[in-house]
C-alpha cells in the first residue's frame, strides 16, 4: 500500500514502489531517493516543472538505487528537492514545502528537503539525498536526524543531476546511526572495516561563529565525545577567513551550475523561483578573474585542511549556525542565515571530506546538529564514531 504522505515530502510523479529482493543488509526497511536522482522509468524533475517538460524519462538508474535494492531495501517514491537542487531552505515555488515534523512551523532545509521531512517523519527507515554545499547536512540539523555527505567521488553520481561538480556528492539521512552504518556498507566503494580515530579536533573559531546559545546546546554531546575520544584539541581552522571560504565557494559553485546548466536555462528560460532565479542569474555573468582567484585559494584551503585532517583525526564543527528558520521567513534575513550556514558547511566540500551531522541537542524545542568530519576516504569511521556516540 502507497505511503500516506501527509508531509508532502513525495513527489507526485514518482510515488511507485519497488522491491527486487527480501535477502540482504537492508531487508525490512524502506527508503526513498530525492527526486535528482534517475531511477528508469520515473520522470526526474529536480524541482524544475521545466525541467521536468523538457527531458525524457530516464531509462537507466542511479547505480545508488540498484546497490540498495539489491541489499533487500524497499523504494517507496521520490522525495521533493530545491529546484536544481540549489537552495538551503526546502522551499519549492512550484511543488510546496515538505513538512518539518521536528520543528513545526518552520522549514526543512535543502535542497534534499523530502528526504529529510519522510526520513524525520518516520515515512521511511532511510533516504537518499544530494549534498553540494550542505543540503543533507543542514536538513539534518534542522528536521532531527542523522546525515552523511560523504568523500567526493566515493559514490558514483551517475545518472544524477549535477549541481557543481567538484562539489557534488550523494549523501542520506536515518533516524538510527546503525542504519546510517548499514546504508553505508551498501553504498560506498571499496567499503573496508572502520578504523578508530585517535585524535579529535574541535573547531574552536567556528564554535565561536555562532550563537553563544547555539554552542551552550551542543556542549554536553561535544562534552560525550571528548570523553569517549579520552581527551581533545582545540584548533582555529580559517584564522579568520571563513568569510572568503565562502566566497570561493559560491564563486565556483556558480561556475560549475552555469557550466551544467547555463545552455538549458538560456533555451528554456524557466519560471525559477526566488533566490534560485538571483543565483542562476549571477552564475551567467561570473567574472573569469574572481573565478581564477577562487580557484587558487580553493587550493590553499584545501592544503591547509588536508594538513589537520589525516586518516585518524576526527573535527567537530557545528552543523548550523541554529535552529531552522520559521517559514515565511523574509528572503534577505534567509539569505543572511543561508551565508552563516555556508560559512559552516563549506569546509568539507573544499576539501572533499566526509562529514556526518549528528542529531545533538535541542534549542527552543527545535532539533540542532553536531557534525563530525573526517579524512578522505574515512566515511566508515565517522559512520561508526556516530554509532558509539549513540550507544554509549
Amino acid at each position: 500500500m502507497p505511503i500516506n504522505d501527509t508531509l508532502n515530502a513525495f513527489v507526485a510523479h514518482g510515488r511507485i514502489e519497488v522491491q527486487t529482493t527480501q535477502q540482504g543488509p537492508l531487508a525490512g526497511l524502506s527508503f526513498a531517493v530525492k527526486d535528482f536522482f534517475d531511477i528508469a522509468g520515473i520522470p526526474t524533475a529536480a524541482g524544475s516543472p521545466e525541467w521536468l517538460a523538457t527531458h525524457p524519462v530516464p531509462t537507466v538508474s542511479t547505480p545508488i538505487y540498484d546497490r540498495l535494492l539489491a541489499a533487500g531495501g524497499k523504494f517507496v517514491g521520490k522525495t521533493h528537492t530545491d529546484e536544481l537542487a540549489w537552495s538551503l531552505n526546502g522551499e519549492n515555488a512550484h511543488y510546496g514545502t515538505p513538512t518539518n515534523p521536528a520543528a513545526a512551523g518552520r522549514i526543512p532545509g535543502g535542497s534534499s528537503s523530502g528526504s529529510a521531512s519522510a526520513t524525520s517523519g518516520g515515512l521511511v527507515d532511510f533516504a537518499i539525498g544530494s549534498d553540494t554545499g550542505g543540503s543533507v547536512r543542514l536538513p539534518a540539523s534542522y528536521c532531527g536526524v542523522y546525515g552523511i555527505r560523504t568523500t567526493h567521488g566515493r559514490i558514483p553520481l551517475t545518472a544524477a543531476v549535477p549541481l557543481a561538480s567538484s562539489y557534488d556528492t550523494a549523501g542520506w539521512f536515518a533516524r538510527s546511526p546503525v542504519i546510517m552504518e548499514e546504508v553505508g556498507r551498501v553504498l560506498l566503494d571499496n567499503v573496508r572495516p572502520a578504523r578508530r580515530p585517535t585524535k579529535l579536533l574541535i573547531a574552536r573559531d567556528l564554535f565561536n561563529a555562532v550563537d553563544p546559545r547555539v554552542s551552550a546546546a551542543l556542549q554536553p554531546a561535544l562534552d560525550h565525545l571528548i570523553g569517549l575520544m579520552g581527551g581533545s584539541e582545540d584548533v582555529d581552522v580559517a584564522h579568520g577567513d571563513y568569510p572568503a571560504w565562502r566566497n570561493v565557494f559560491r564563486v565556483l559553485q556558480s561556475e560549475e551550475a552555469w557550466a551544467a546548466h547555463g545552455e538549458w536555462v538560456t533555451a528554456v528560460k524557466p519560471n525559477f523561483g526566488p533566490g534560485v532565479k538571483e543565483r542562476f542569474a549571477a552564475a551567467a555573468v561570473m567574472d573569469p578573474k574572481e573565478i581564477a582567484e577562487a580557484k587558487a585559494l580553493r587550493e590553499k584551503i584545501t592544503a591547509r585542511l588536508l594538513s589537520l585532517m589525516t586518516k585518524d583525526t576526527i573535527m567537530v564543527v557545528p552543523t548550523s549556525p541554529g535552529i531552522a528558520p520559521l517559514l515565511n521567513t523574509p528572503a534577505d534575513q534567509l539569505d543572511l542565515f543561508r551565508a552563516r550556514a555556508i560559512e559552516l558547511l563549506c569546509l568539507a566540500g573544499h576539501a572533499g571530506l566526509p562529514q556526518i551531522s549528528i542529531p545533538a541537542a535541542t534549542l527552543d524545542g527545535c532539533p540542532l546538529g553536531l557534525s563530525i568530519i573526517g579524512g578522505r576516504n574515512c566515511d566508515e569511521d565517522i559512520l561508526a564514531m556516530a554509532v558509539e556516540m549513540g550507544q554509549a
